[in-house]
């Protein structure tokens, strides 16, 4: 149902979950895991991966999200027609344990965040086409307690597309709607106060925006597409400053996680067509960009979540084009 965040009709793709289970039910299925590799990719930063896949389906998963305690938000599925996209958590590695997390009533649900205190985000569909053209509405979860959370907007696409994607410990969420031109809104979402604004560039005036992560400081990393076409990531500070994310070279640049530091993750796209390929990268403000790949997905590889302490999670495609989920944990 993220659909790579950039045209979320697709509840399916990158992040769509849900099924007819009871919302909440533990699920005491077993991770499938590889052994620890090693890669000293990045500014001195060397990670230890681990591949982590829900035994009910080891063919696609995607993990979004990750809190300083190691809970993972993830689903599995991959949205085509009679394979829908289930969510989960996954309580922190050594436990093993995945936890079903569905919006009640939905055909399709992605967790695709949450935060230290227990909330998560993301969004739920009643459809499961073919065509992978399935309407989405944002939820939140507090405390087992769901609600649909949408913006208020006159124009919405059809079917209708809105995502939540992040939240932070303010219990501030953020994500995107589609209007009915096709356009990507960020916006900000205050789950306490049920107060909506929305999130856009002065300097980008109609730029299709997407809104994909919020920390404590109140920074939010997303991405957007301008007139032109051109995708490139982004960073507004605290401070209300725009910075432009563009990897030197990259095709497209997505921002789709950000911590307490400003420490930016995402995925970058070198090339086009077949010949394309998908690279995670972390940025930070001292040291930039860097590369870091799955060392069994290089070329297919994307960071969506990024915690305090440095650890990475995202999927990769292997070499059997299934979609796993994995753990990167930087190696003090």
């Amino acid at each position: 149902m993220r659909s790579h965040r950039r045209n979320a009709r697709r509840i399916a793709a990158t992040t769509v979950a849900s099924g007819l289970l009871a919302a909440g039910a533990l699920a005491l299925t077993t991770s499938a895991a590889s052994a620890s590799t090693l890669s000293a990719q990045g500014h001195g930063t060397a990670y230890s991966f681990r591949t982590l896949d829900n035994a009910k389906d080891l063919t696609f998963n995607q993990l979004l999200g990750i809190n300083d305690s190691g809970v993972i938000a993830g689903y599995f599925g991959s949205g085509a027609a009679g394979h829908p996209n289930k969510g989960y958590l996954l309580l922190p590695y050594g436990q093993g344990t995945y936890i079903n997390e569905n919006f009640p009533g939905s055909v399709q649900t992605q967790v695709t965040g949450l935060n230290n205190r227990g909330v998560t985000v993301g969004f739920w569909s009643t459809m499961n086409n073919a065509s992978m053209s399935n309407d989405n509405f944002g939820f939140v979860d507090v405390n087992g307690h769901f609600r649909t959370a949408d913006f208020p907007t006159g124009s919405p696409a059809s079917p209708p597309v809105d995502q939540l994607l992040g939240v932070n410990d303010s219990d501030v969420a953020v994500g995107f709607y589609v209007d009915g031109a096709g356009n990507n809104h960020g916006y900000e979402y205050n789950i306490q106060a049920n107060r909506y604004s929305s999130v856009t560039d002065p300097s980008l005036p109609g730029a299709s925006l997407t809104a994909a992560a919020i920390n404590d400081e109140g920074g939010v990393a997303g991405f957007y597409t301008n007139s032109a076409g051109t995708t490139d990531g982004f960073l507004k500070t605290h401070h209300g400053q725009f910075i432009d994310l563009a990897v030197p070279g990259a095709s497209s640049t997505m921002a789709l996680g950000l911590n307490g530091s400003d420490e930016v993750v995402g995925t970058y796209t070198v090339g086009s067509g077949s010949s394309a390929a998908m690279h995670g990268f972390t940025w930070t403000p001292q040291h930039g960009f860097s590369t870091v790949d799955d060392p069994h997905g290089a070329g297919t590889t994307t960071i969506n979540g990024v915690n305090d302490r440095g650890q990475l999670v995202g999927f990769y495609v292997d070499g059997a084009g299934n979609t796993d989920g994995f753990l990167a944990s930087p190696l003090r």
